[in-house]
């Protein structure tokens, strides 16, 4: 059974025989309240952030996704749960992006922008791509991303349309597909090494591509919803 089909089911209400139930009308009837949940841990010192002051941010990524959000300020762990105001069936792992996207550093206001559809989160482990044990390997890696007084990263946003965060051990990226993978691309050739401006002539040369690779994914995307409602 792939990872679909194991999601597919676990979301259906199902028979003895692992066959969907159907309603009268022929509806299958989803899970209640609270039956669909995702469980992740933030860095304890970003879940202030989460929360927001007086409870504004989380109370807002609950009210647009129709999910309940539940935070462990001693430990960072943080559940999501489906309500009975959960309407998109992708709400509770659309909560969960942005949930690990403020905690990975962006800011609520940067993260919200996972709320568009068509737009992803992507995390770079760091430890993943440097080779080697030397002690400053990693900062000097963090160093050559961020570039001086944050350009490098910038540069990146700019030419890829995504938007970045470095923090830890980690990058997180978000924006579509394309526009992830192409500044996925010129992060990890930072990290093994690349000369700056190699990866800046890479950034030129798949900029001229990217709004028309861009526009073309929203069309597709836009015509996937149409279908869907008729």
């Amino acid at each position: 059974m792939d990872e679909f089909e194991r999601l597919l089911k676990k979301y259906e209400r199902v028979d003895k025989d692992g066959k969907p139930v159907e309603e009268e009308g022929g509806e299958i009837d989803y899970l209640a309240e609270g039956e669909q949940e995702e469980f992740v841990r933030i860095p304890k010192e970003r879940v202030a952030v989460l929360i927001g002051k007086k409870g504004k941010t989380k109370r807002e990524i609950e009210e647009r996704t129709g999910t309940r959000i539940e935070v462990d300020s001693e430990t960072g762990e943080v559940f999501i749960t489906s309500t009975e105001k959960t309407r998109d069936p992708l709400a509770v792992w659309k909560a969960r992006d942005i949930v690990l996207a403020i905690g990975r550093g962006f800011s609520p206001e940067r993260a919200f922008r996972l709320f568009n559809e068509g737009e992803i989160l992507e995390v770079v482990n760091l430890t993943d791509i440097v080779v080697g044990n030397e002690k400053n390997a990693l900062p000097r890696v963090r160093g050559r991303i961020i570039g001086r007084k944050g350009r490098t990263r910038e540069i990146i946003e700019e030419m890829s349309g995504a938007d970045v965060s470095v923090y830890g051990k980690t990058v997180a990226i978000i924006g579509n597909p394309i526009q992830v993978e192409v500044a996925r691309t010129a992060i990890e050739k930072l990290a093994r090494g690349s000369p700056h401006g190699v990866v800046y002539r890479y950034l030129e040369r798949r900029k001229k591509d990217l709004e028309l690779e861009s526009s073309a994914y929203y069309e597709a995307l836009e015509g996937e919803f149409k279908l869907e409602e008729e």
